[in-house]
């Protein structure tokens, strides 16, 4: 065998185990939640340019408005050229003017440029409106004329400013850059809280069923494989509950499978010398029929049935394990000299106190494998005899009764004792091999058995009845359904 073989794992899989830090969910996580955090930066930045834009022309034109205000009390032409050019380079403006019912007076200028590269009118400057000037002065910004102009407070006046975009322009690339350095801090504080949070959380629980996943499969039938639950009641809880469950339901199906396993390769070992056995008391019940006494001929056609059927078992008896029973040859029987059989073959002594009652009616018929049907009603009888074989008392009544009842094309066995009735742990795993035994020591193979066989028969095996001092199982099985070609064939024949 290859070492992967050996280690119980697939060529591979011990290198995919190993993931790296930059590949792992934690890494993802941080790098997502920065990403994420950015971009609702981003989309903070803009309108918070824009409106940084706006704020710095409304403070240049409200202190440009207070200057022309006392201007305008006084003489502004008494100023002398030194005198404007300080209070243009104090507001960084290039001329002032004020209009007053409809009539525009320039109070203070200096080199008036040639032209102007934008009119601004602040009354109708909005956030989402201004956003593409706004990155435009940001980016290409620095070598235009502004005019800006509009009321400022309460005042009935309209005021003007001319100014150049450089200081602006270096007013938003100094808050821009403020804006990026904090929100990098924001992105990284919050990415690192959310990261703490869903690695708690998420993370190392996935990642601790991670493990427990990898360490059940190197060794699934060790119980420290299991994962351990956390008394949690989300979704991870779920799935660690379920994951926990999971893995026990796999470790006890793989016991029962070994379990199986052994069982079959005891069968076959007893299998091969059983079938020899079997073929000599063959030979010798075979002379029984030459001798001439009464008793041994009642009894000697029974016997070499009994053997018969015990030859088949033997032979066959491997088809279980290997793969499924044989397909039902299905023939048409009196079922009441089937339950006789059984009867005779459970082999009931008057001192067990056990009373048989065949109730079929000696001309019920159905359609099933005899074989097969006289393992099902052997298997069911015999867990009913050994159900009653415990009671002591002679006044307690132990009674098995077989009867039958057909309705249109489907024929129903039962099978009634007056036993104890079974255990909560045997109806719970009725039909399961080692599982469904009602008494210490079964193996609960003859439920198991039966109800493969009444399944292979298209028909149903069911407990109808569990109760102290009642037990009914039911047998019910369907005639076969007639092909219409091969009818019509049969009623073109002649008689």
């Amino acid at each position: 065998m290859t070492e992967a073989a050996d280690t119980g794992v697939f060529p591979g899989k011990q290198a995919d185990r190993a993931v790296p830090l930059s590949r792992g969910l934690s890494a993802k996580l941080l790098l997502l939640t920065i990403a994420f955090v950015l971009f609702a930066e981003v989309l903070f930045f803009l309108p918070s340019v824009a409106s940084f834009r706006i704020r710095w022309l409304e403070e240049r034109l409200a202190t440009a408005a207070a200057v022309a205000t006392i201007l305008v009390q006084g003489d502004p032409t008494t100023l002398s050229r030194a005198a404007q050019n300080d209070v243009l380079a104090a507001i960084g403006a290039k001329a002032i003017a004020v209009r007053d019912g409809g009539v525009s007076r320039l109070l203070v200028v200096a080199d008036m440029p040639p032209e102007v590269d934008e009119h601004i009118d602040i009354a109708k400057e909005g956030v989402l409106d201004s956003m593409p000037d706004a990155i435009d002065t940001l980016l290409f910004g620095g070598n235009r004329m502004l005019r800006v102009y509009g009321r400022v407070g309460e005042s009935a006046k309209e005021f003007e400013l001319v100014i150049p975009d450089y200081r602006l322009h270096r007013a938003m690339l100094a808050n821009a850059r403020y804006i990026v350095f904090v929100s990098l801090l924001i992105s990284l504080f919050t990415a690192a809280l959310v990261y703490a949070a869903i690695d708690r959380i998420m993370i190392r629980p996935i990642r601790t069923m991670t493990r427990s996943m990898l360490t059940f499969s190197d060794a699934p039938d060790n119980p420290a494989g299991v994962i351990v639950p956390e008394a949690r009641s989300d979704e991870i809880g779920l799935a660690e509950r379920e994951l926990a469950a999971m893995q026990t339901h796999l470790q006890r199906m793989l016991h029962e499978r070994k379990h199986l396993a052994d069982l079959g390769l005891a069968v076959s070992k007893i299998n091969h010398d059983m079938r020899n056995i079997l073929a000599s008391a063959q030979l010798m019940s075979d002379r029984l029929r030459m001798v001439k006494d009464p008793a041994v001929q009642a009894f000697a056609p029974k016997l070499l049935r009994t053997l018969d059927r015990a030859v088949a078992y033997s032979e066959n008896v491997l088809s279980y394990g290997r793969a499924q029973e044989p397909a039902p040859a299905r023939r048409r029987l009196r079922l009441s000299q089937l339950v006789d059989d059984v009867h005779g073959l459970l082999g009931l002594e008057a001192e067990q106190g056990i009373e048989f009652f065949n109730a079929v009616d000696t001309e019920f018929e159905i359609e099933a494998d005899p074989d097969q049907l006289f393992r099902v009603l052997t298997n069911l009888c015999r867990n009913a005899v050994q159900a009653m074989a415990g009671a002591a008392d002679s006044a307690i009544v132990n009674r098995l009764t077989v009867y039958a009842e057909r309705e249109g094309s489907v024929s129903r066995i039962l099978v009634a004792d007056t036993g104890p009735g079974l255990p909560q742990k045997a109806r719970e795993n009725l039909f399961a091999a080692f599982r469904g035994s009602a008494r210490s020591g079964g193996t609960g193979l003859g439920l198991a058995i039966a109800y493969e066989l009444v399944r292979a028969h298209g028909g149903q095996l069911e407990l109808v009845e569990s109760a102290g001092g009642r037990t009914v199982f039911a047998v019910t099985i369907p005639d076969q359904p007639v092909r219409l070609d091969e009818a019509r064939q049969g009623m073109r024949r002649p008689a």
